[in-house]
């Protein structure tokens, strides 16, 4: 699919909202669509090292792998593996990879983020465990984000607390993601101050990464990015030392 256009971002949307019925349809076309992202800005995969940090059931790696690369799937939490897990994935913390400095040609994190409460501390251990001129590719659901509540969005708007109530209610059980513990409010504006002020990455591309047109532009425009984005693609270069 053309990335950005309407059918693209259609498609996906109309994905995400089968994901509780159908999470492996979800979840495959999503991991398809983002290692196109990967080869757009970053040249085929194929016979690379890519370090897949949070991966969850493993889509992602097993895309990485179908197209060549040498993928492998760092997750921290078990219970997001599934029941197959890729071969040799590792339980692996992402603030700290059991991996030497600059092994990765392409290092990857999808919507992982919002979910660490210290990101610019997982953003240095991806950028440590990728080679001088490799490509790291970050994306996450922004706080302010329609969709930023995750399951109990759109709610997150009058409050974290209320939302999850009212999730609770209309659902039957607890919300499986709770503010300040295992979801976080990040923001655009300030993680883009932070990346630009680092001297380790040159940023490719800041975009949104599911926006169907101006995917780029959006992301310019301080105070309406914070909801328009939806989801910020990061694509960044490792500076040489």
């Amino acid at each position: 699919m053309k990335d950005p256009s309407v059918r693209r971002s259609v498609a996906l949307f109309r994905a995400f909202l089968r994901e509780q019925d159908e999470p492996d349809a979800c979840y495959s076309l999503l991991a398809r669509d983002a290692v196109d992202q990967v080869e757009a800005y970053g040249g085929v995969v194929a016979g690379r090292t890519v370090v897949d940090v949070g991966g969850g059931g493993g889509h992602f790696t097993e895309e990485f792998r179908s197209r060549g690369a040498f993928a492998h799937l760092f997750e921290p939490d078990v219970r997001e593996l599934g029941e197959k897990p890729p071969a040799g994935t590792v339980i692996a913390d992402g603030y700290l990879l059991p991996l030497y400095d600059g092994v990765a040609d392409v290092t990857f994190s999808s919507n992982v983020l919002e979910h660490v409460a210290d990101p610019q501390t997982f953003l240095s251990e991806l950028v440590r465990v990728t080679r001088p001129g490799g490509l790291i590719y970050v994306s996450f659901t922004n706080w302010l984000s329609p969709w930023g509540g995750h399951e109990w969005a759109p709610w997150h708007y009058l409050g974290a607390e209320r939302a999850r109530a009212r999730y609770r209610r209309r659902t039957g059980r607890a919300a499986k993601h709770t503010l300040g513990e295992n979801l976080f409010a990040v923001h655009i504006g300030p993680t883009l101050r932070q990346v630009r002020a680092r001297d380790d990455v040159q940023i490719v591309s800041a975009r949104s990464r599911y926006w169907p047109f101006l995917a780029e532009t959006v992301v310019k425009v301080p105070g309406i990015r914070e909801v328009a984005t939806w989801n910020l693609l990061l694509i960044l270069r490792r500076c040489p030392p």
